[in-house]
């Protein structure tokens, strides 16, 4: 076993868990899970059966991660932030060959009680604001609030707020990499 549990965690059987994760006080991991090398589950997380995380994904406390999500390598989930499966839920109907796909592409970061709906995707290097709910899918680096989310600007590899000039270019402060808008698309050059 190269991962760490601590004793309160609850993994089923049939996952697939990477060297190097972490997984806190109180979680649940539900069967037939995929989890990458050096993630870190936090405490009270649900990973519902057969969802997918890549390497070094970070899921805060109180997460809720749903059959059908998949997050690719890098992925930030913020505290509280939660996944839906089901577009139509009601208590009496059994729906759980309706569930919906939702892919969070690599680097993708989703902020405190932020609430995905299920079927929409999230673009890779996205930053979802705390407290939005995404109702459609995210283009890459785009910068998202609001509810429903609105897209309210771009941001780079890093999370910073990227400042387009008059030739749809962007210099990330940080790291100094430059990006390119074009046809309301972010690419780094």
């Amino acid at each position: 076993m190269g991962y760490f549990s601590h004793e309160t965690a609850v993994i089923d059987e049939g996952c697939q868990i990477g060297e190097g994760t972490k997984i806190w006080h109180f979680s649940h991991i539900m069967s037939n899970c995929k989890i990458g090398e050096k993630c870190n589950i936090g405490q009270n997380v649900v990973v519902s059966p057969e969802v997918v995380l890549g390497n070094n994904v970070k899921v805060q406390n109180n997460v809720s991660i749903y059959t059908g999500v998949v997050c690719e390598d890098d992925v930030f989930l913020g505290p509280s932030m939660v996944f839906t499966n089901i577009t139509n839920p009601r208590s009496a109907i059994v729906r759980r060959d309706q569930y919906a796909k939702t892919l969070v592409k690599k680097g993708a970061s989703i902020g405190a009680n932020a609430t995905i709906v299920c079927g929409n995707n999230i673009g890779e290097y996205a930053l979802i604001g705390a407290g939005a709910v995404v109702t459609k899918d995210v283009p890459a680096f785009a910068l998202l609030v609001g509810n429903p989310a609105k897209q309210i600007g771009w941001v780079s590899e890093y999370g910073h707020r990227l400042i387009f000039d008059e030739n749809g270019e962007a210099l990330c402060p940080e790291s100094q990499e430059k990006y390119k808008l074009e046809n309301n698309k972010v690419y780094k050059l």
